[in-house]
């Protein structure tokens, strides 16, 4: 199904970003999955002690490094993004890291989201009709982490439902997802589906609403998103 059209500015991915790292609380371990998620540790201040994990076998990870101005050769993150490593950051290989998200060590994952359901579901690595790639280590992060934050934008780019009543595309994690950050709502879920939290300047809850498949219920603290 596709949502009407909305002519309203969204928020840029890197506002989305930055309204996630607001969310992460001091000394918090925290994978980032790729795209919107990378740019989480740009926004987030070194003050707070977040420690971000790679699950390519970084934990450390501070600000991405500029193209063409490489301080560290060769050090990625786990979508090929060369990064900088805080002081005393570790590296391991795969067994490790995944002995960290496995072992439930992780406070917090923000993934990318094709499809987040009411129940909490997750689809975030397979798009029926496009190239298939692997699902990679979302499963095992999505599951292992404490809290699961999805960083998305709220449609696709033709204007289909990505918060749904159930998602049809095929899944990544069951009933994990805690928290939604889109380009126009953040969105909370509880046993009974979606609240809506916050809206970006100039949306209405009905406009949110109107993006959304799933039943939206508003909470009585319903604010604009501040980035202040």
């Amino acid at each position: 199904m596709t949502a009407p059209a909305i002519e309203k500015d969204r928020l840029p991915r890197e506002l989305i970003a930055m309204r996630v790292a607001r969310e992460l609380q001091p000394g918090d371990f925290v994978n980032l999955g790729i795209g919107i998620p990378n740019l989480v540790a740009d926004f987030t201040d070194p003050a707070k002690g977040v420690i971000f994990h790679a699950e390519n076998g970084l934990l450390g990870i501070a600000r991405a490094q500029e193209v063409g101005k490489i301080e560290v050769p060769d050090m990625m993150n786990a979508g090929n993004q060369p990064v900088m490593p805080i002081d005393g950051a570790w590296l391991m290989d795969s067994a490790e890291s995944f002995a960290i998200v496995r072992g439930g060590h992780l406070d917090v994952a923000v993934l990318g989201g094709l499809q987040v359901a009411a129940n909490g579901d997750l689809a975030n690595w397979m798009r029926p009709g496009r190239a298939v790639g692997g699902v990679g280590g979302a499963a095992d992060i999505a599951a292992g982490a404490r809290k699961l934050f999805i960083a998305m934008e709220h449609t696709t780019k033709e204007g289909e439902f990505k918060i749904l009543n159930r998602c049809s595309y095929p899944l990544t994690a069951v009933g994990v997802v805690k928290k939604v950050f889109t380009d126009i709502a953040v969105l909370s879920l509880d046993a009974e589906g979606f609240v809506l939290e916050e809206v970006a300047p100039g949306w209405t809850a009905d406009d949110v609403q109107s993006q959304s498949e799933a039943q939206l219920r508003i909470s009585p603290t319903l604010h604009e998103i501040d980035l202040s």
